[in-house]
């Protein structure tokens, strides 16, 4: 059965203007672990060669399916250290989500059932 992408909440287009809020919301632990429970946990997981930075995308998802927030944190950091940062302006649907194995071959860009791993980075 396919478990349907989290999408995050987005600011509405009248209020984008109206402040410095976020538009894109993070997740919140509940669907921080429903987007991670979608992870098929790849044996050659191509979303770290996607990584420009190469973070153990794999093991980072599975400690958040784990609930082990802070392992996830310092997996993360082993090879960045601004990864909420990056997380907002990283073009992952040209790197690591289009590696994703969700994401068809030949497409120019992530798919929309890719995991969406730079929102998990976010948590």
């Amino acid at each position: 059965m396919k478990k349907e992408p989290i999408k995050p909440k987005e600011l509405e287009v009248l209020l984008r203007t109206a402040g410095f809020n976020e538009v894109v919301s993070v997740y919140t632990e509940e669907e921080a672990l429903k987007e991670a429970q979608r992870c098929l946990q790849c044996k050659k997981p191509a979303c770290i060669e996607g990584c420009p930075v190469g973070i153990d995308i794999k093991k980072f998802i599975l400690q958040i399916k784990q609930k082990d927030y802070k392992g996830a944190y310092f997996t993360i950091r082993e090879k960045n250290n601004f990864a909420s940062i990056c997380g907002r302006v990283c073009p992952a649907e040209y790197q690591c989500r289009k590696a994703c194995i969700l994401t068809k071959k030949g497409e120019p860009f992530a798919s929309d059932d890719a995991i969406n791993i730079h929102f998990l980075e976010g948590l």
